[in-house]
């Protein structure tokens, strides 16, 4: 039952915390701040407690597993599985989860109690998207995910809330309806197959497709996983969402959502279409070097502090994406690394950029400058944030952006350099950054709080996590290789033939 109460805890949460704001508005936070501590000591429990190991070709290799009939008549189950994989980004969700609470402690103000209910059920949802291995229930927590994040950019976002929550529904929401009908399809073929419907993950991953029915539903789930991850060119939806989104929900939005879409494609595309995966991973890669240079260079034009941070997440997603379909496990460890490392940094940079905007109540690099006088603190936190996300040796984000180019080196030397190009270009932004906000004089007479004990015990940890991953990644690349190596061989995808 593990795995359920994973899941439980966040939706009883979130529940109590819309009752307790009737009498309290410290009680909901207090009630998510609990739950979000509780999953998380479990997921670290679990990881501390188990090893992974690598299953046979063709057969997952569960750690915990719970598996119940639900609506037998079509084949569809409740079943939640845990392997590495998605141990390690569930150890993610609820690091991020405690932070997203932490953040929004003092900035929600108004309709607390229903915050924090969105709040605790998109983390559900996430939850759930990692844990369930029947398609149909992992379409339901992909759905799950999105009214909620919907209504916390749409009531607690900034000035074009509304715009931005309408654009980021319609992008995934279109998206998930040819994700659900690639699923029913992939259902039916199996009922052909076999006699009987079934949407199990391990029943899907052995069935005969033919190559062009293969290949179209395949672009159901690519559609959906490249929204959500965002790949270019359907990338548009995620500035506007992260500009617009309160602190917590661009945290949400960058640490975890964006995760979703890059699982998606580890999880379901690459070991169910192994041949149509194959095919298009060239246009796949392409476009993952196009996102990554498009991202940075648009990252170098911004004013907007939280917009800035936007788009250096469509270049860094940009790497994952690369990686997923470079074809060896060196590029695809490494996918998996930035996943977890741009979650933390790029979240930290938009936990820096709300602290700012609510001490002077703007994001506007051109009003900044010369804030390391009077914050230092702050300041340093963020040139130090700032420096994980160009990719500094020592910190996370070198890691996996170092695997993912010695990987796709093996690939394609062309896409390589051009990829290379990014990281130079992620310098450039990142110097920006900092030296607009917090170098210079102060011309504007800033006199500025500094940072408050709450503040720091969300940015030591995170700060901590970055170094550990760059200085001493091995344990975190014990947790997953195992399943990444049985998905890779279930791939079995070659090295292009684009040298």
């Amino acid at each position: 039952m593990v795995l359920v109460w994973l899941i439980l805890i966040p939706l009883i949460a979130g529940i109590l915390a819309w009752i307790a704001a009737r009498t309290s508005d410290r009680a909901p936070r207090w009630i998510c701040l609990l739950a979000m501590a509780a999953d998380l000591a479990i997921a670290l429990t679990f990881w501390l407690t188990h090893s992974f190991q690598t299953a046979p070709l063709g057969v997952a290799q569960w750690s915990q597993e719970v598996n119940w009939e639900w609506i037998p008549q079509f084949g569809i189950r409740f079943h939640l599985a845990l392997d590495g994989l998605s141990l390690t980004l569930l150890l993610l969700t609820f690091f991020l989860g405690v932070m997203s609470v932490l953040t929004s402690w003092t900035e929600i103000r108004q309709h607390v109690g229903f915050f924090h209910f969105n709040l605790m059920w998109v983390l559900a949802g996430v939850t759930g998207v990692f844990l369930a291995v029947d398609l149909f229930l992992f379409y339901l927590f992909w759905e799950l995910m999105l009214v909620p994040m919907y209504f916390l950019i749409a009531i607690w976002g900034h000035e074009r809330r509304v715009y931005a929550s309408l654009k980021f529904f319609l992008f995934t929401q279109l998206s998930g309806l040819l994700m659900l009908a690639a699923i029913l399809g992939l259902a039916i073929l199996h009922q052909h197959a076999t006699g009987s419907w079934s949407f199990d993950y391990q029943a899907l991953l052995g069935l005969a497709i033919v190559p062009s029915t293969a290949t179209w539903l395949m672009l159901g789930f690519v559609v959906a996983f490249a929204v959500k991850l965002p790949a270019f060119p359907v990338h548009t939806w995620l500035p506007d969402a992260h500009t617009e989104a309160p602190t917590a929900g661009s945290l949400i939005l960058a640490g975890l959502l964006l995760k979703t879409g890059a699982y998606g494609f580890i999880r379901f595309v690459l070991p169910i279409f192994p041949d149509a995966a194959r095919q298009l991973a060239p246009t796949l890669m392409t476009l993952g070097v196009v996102g990554i240079i498009y991202g940075a260079i648009l990252a170098m034009g911004q004013n907007d502090l939280k917009r800035l941070v936007a788009y250096t997440s469509v270049s860094h997603m940009g790497f994952v994406l690369v990686g997923i379909f470079a074809g060896n496990s060196i590029a695809l460890q490494g996918a998996v690394i930035q996943m977890v490392s741009h979650g933390i940094s790029t979240g930290a940079l938009f936990i820096m950029a709300g602290a700012l905007q609510q001490r002077m109540h703007t994001r506007e690099l051109a009003r900044m400058g010369g804030l390391w006088d009077t914050i230092p603190n702050l300041s340093g936190a963020g040139l130090a944030f700032v420096m994980a996300s160009v990719g500094l040796p020592g910190l996370g984000d070198f890691v996996g952006e170092f695997l993912v180019l010695l990987g796709t080196y093996k690939t394609s030397i062309f896409l390589t350099s051009l990829a290379s190009l990014g990281m130079v270009a992620s310098a450039l932004y990142g110097l920006r950054l900092v030296r607009r906000a917090f170098y210079g004089p102060n011309a504007h007479h800033w006199q500025l709080h500094d940072l408050y004990v709450r503040e720091w015990l969300i940015i030591a940890p995170m700060l901590a996590c970055l170094v550990w991953i760059g200085v001493y990644p091995q344990p975190l690349l014990n947790t997953f290789r195992p399943v990444l190596s049985s998905i890779q061989q279930q791939a079995t995808l070659p090295l292009a033939a684009t040298r």
